[in-house]
């Protein structure tokens, strides 16, 4: 079917995804570098789990809006080559405004902090996700299938961007000369995992380093990158991983007077120190 034309990529890469974290792994182990720790490894599990199950109840609602939009294309691309070359590139910058409105808005950090919230950097944090993200996610696609990009293909693509996105949350990998001037390397996206202050909210691009270049949020690895959140509380329970920032809004909001002051709570940045109570 084409709402799950994305699961193919999945399916093929699970098995050498497996291979280099059992690698990544073992690195670890055998060097004394501490990438993993079974608690870290486990909670990103669980959060998978729970972010897969909710793409699955809204995907069919969000696919059919998708199509409806397609109807009403504005663009027909007739070169295969075109077609998916610029497929790539515009999706590509459509999500870099997205991570950028996830680390602006204090509302959407409350989702994207999910993805933050490991004190831990390896390639299963890669796949820990923005678990709520899925509600409202597909709405980004909408400008895609306007400019006509089938539905189907959008989400073909958003799998294999999110596939190379998971290769750069590694610390096994250093600089890699000229490709660090064009695409997102492990070594631009340790910075954007950093809690040093001249990191925060930098490199957040998928695929492509030159959005961040252009728009001014681009910073090289300099200092060694130190991950968050620090001294937080280790805790099991999935619900205050996923909810943690939430509540934090909902007790600012309580002690909130205007209506001002409360808008800002909710749609106003979040704290600049990017840091949970958390560290499953």
């Amino acid at each position: 079917m084409e709402m799950f034309k994305d699961s193919l990529p999945i399916l093929i890469a699970a098995p050498i995804y497996l291979i280099l974290i059992a690698t990544e792994s073992a690195v670890s182990i055998i060097y004394e570098r501490h990438y993993y720790s079974l608690r870290g490894t486990l909670a990103n599990v669980q959060l998978v789990a729970v972010n897969v199950a909710l793409d699955l109840a809204v995907r069919s609602g969000w696919f059919a809006v998708l199509l409806w939009i397609f109807d009403y294309r504005i663009v027909e691309i007739a070169s295969p080559w075109l077609y998916w070359a610029t497929l790539l590139i515009v999706q590509d910058f459509l999500f870099y405004f997205l991570h950028r409105v996830d680390h602006a808005c204090r509302l959407f950090w409350a989702v994207h902090v999910t993805h933050h919230s490991s004190g831990e950097f390896n390639l299963t944090v890669g796949f820990r996700p923005s678990v709520l993200q899925p509600l409202y996610r597909f709405a980004w696609f909408l400008p895609l299938a306007v400019l006509g990009y089938e539905p189907g293909d959008v989400l073909l693509m958003y799998s294999l961007t999110q596939l190379y996105g998971v290769l750069v949350h590694t610390r096994c990998v250093g600089k890699l000369a000229f490709l660090e001037w064009f695409l997102c390397i492990p070594s631009h996206h340790r910075v954007h995992h950093g809690i040093n202050s001249q990191y925060l909210d930098k490199n957040l691009g998928m695929v492509f380093i030159v959005w961040n270049r252009l728009f001014g949020t681009f910073a090289e690895e300099k200092e060694p990158v130190r991950f968050g959140p620090r001294g937080g509380e280790p805790t099991r329970h999935l619900g205050r991983v996923i909810f943690c920032e939430f509540r934090a809004i909902g007790k600012d909001l309580g002690k909130s007077a205007s209506i001002r002051t409360k808008l800002r709570c909710v749609f106003g940045p979040p704290g600049r120190s990017h840091e949970t109570s958390i560290a499953p």
